[in-house]
């Protein structure tokens, strides 16, 4: 077991135009047996992250540290990792059984064959895939494969293991089961385990700490929680949560003393809860950003008084569970998660109302988090 620590490492990739920070200056200190998750969009980092862990790249500034020693310069055989890949990299032409117990056949964990029988049968209980032992790669199923696959990474017992994007290719059903299992089965090897994806919910399901990455950089770092409630910023907050966040320009005014917020082009007001509202005030903010998860709006379809914002229904997409209704306002397009048993037309009109008491408050300007309700809760 081990804690891995990454102290201002940056790696470029050069090219005929100009260089490309892959890493910029990451900071990260992951605590030993943490399930951490290395979360973002494409071309966010998160790979080259794990490969100079991994040992695969060498950073050109800063310093990796496993179990408090500095690996910069020394081989991936040497820095006791396994590294789980999105393509599986199972070898073709050997069995399940041989392709678990590869690791422990190599010159430098070389095993005996009674130590390894007992190994893989070991690991085979843990993921599952008893009687498959003298199959082939290509006799499995796509799930099966990536069990193999974790099976062969967690045999040794490394120190770390590193996993990128290893359900990407499942279908969302498998996708779901498997998310339990990886993490029972990082609880049952008791191994600190980092985890890239960019697929929200495999985040925020399986991690206990999460690190956003975009462009190199840190964004935030935390638990699911803060990422959903406190996001650092509008990049953050538009990452999680289906439908996606709803963030909109808003001036402030007073009315009655209170602090206002005259949103969408109409004369509805948003009126913060008090908490927020004071903060506000204090800072003196004149012009925000108010961002309304889609839960946190009600609608109808009937009329309603000035206090509802009207709107017509743009695009409507029943998902099972739910319905996101994508709402038109005046150019502004609002999400809402509807009732499954919800019918309408497009160009429909339909009215809403937002609960102040969940609303997210940005900088106009630097877009970055500046408040909310009962704010202390999500600490």
């Amino acid at each position: 077991m081990a804690r891995i620590e990454l102290e201002n490492i940056t790696k470029r990739y050069k090219s005929m135009a100009a260089d490309t920070f892959a890493v910029d200056g990451l900071s990260l200190d992951i605590k030993d047996n943490e399930f951490f998750v290395l979360f973002g969009p494409a071309g966010a980092g998160k790979t080259t992250t794990l490969k100079l862990i991994a040992g695969i790249e060498f950073p050109e500034e800063g310093l990796v540290k496993i179990g408090g020693n500095i690996v910069n310069l020394i081989e991936p055989m040497n820095r006791n990792v396994s590294m789980v890949f999105e393509n599986y990299a199972l070898y073709p032409h050997l069995s399940v059984y041989d392709n678990i117990a590869f690791p422990m056949r190599s010159p430098l964990h070389k095993k005996d064959e009674a130590y390894i029988k007992e190994a893989v049968e070991r690991v085979v209980k843990m993921i599952k895939i008893d009687g498959l032992y003298e199959r082939k790669p290509s006799q499995l199923s796509n799930g099966q494969r990536q069990r193999v696959a974790i099976g062969r990474g967690l045999v040794r017992e490394p120190n770390v293991f590193l996993m990128d994007e290893p359900l990407a290719h499942l279908d969302a059903k498998l996708r779901h089961f498997m998310r339990g299992e990886l993490k029972e089965m990082q609880s049952a090897f008791n191994t600190t385990t980092i985890y890239v994806t960019h697929d929200f919910m495999e985040a925020m399901s399986l991690a206990d700490r999460i690190a956003v990455l975009n462009k190199g950089k840190i964004e935030q770092l935390g638990t699911s929680l803060q990422m959903y409630y406190t996001p650092a910023n509008e990049f953050v907050a538009r990452l999680f949560g289906e439908p996606e966040i709803n963030i909109f320009p808003a001036e402030a005014g007073s009315e009655n003393g209170a602090l206002v917020l005259k949103a969408l082009g109409q004369e509805a007001p948003l009126v913060p809860e008090e908490d927020a509202a004071q903060i506000l005030k204090e800072k003196n903010i004149r012009a925000v950003d108010v961002g309304v998860r889609g839960n946190d709006a009600r609608f109808s379809l009937a009329p309603r008084d000035s206090s509802w914002i009207k709107g017509s229904i743009y695009a409507f997409e029943p998902i099972g569970n739910k319905v996101i209704m994508t709402v038109d306002v005046n150019g502004e397009k609002i999400r809402i998660a509807a009732p499954n048993s919800t019918s309408a037309d497009l160009d429909q009109a339909v009215y809403i109302k937002f609960d102040m008491k969940h609303a997210i408050y940005f900088d106009s300007d630097s877009k970055v988090f500046i408040t909310r309700s009962e704010i202390e809760k999500y600490r």
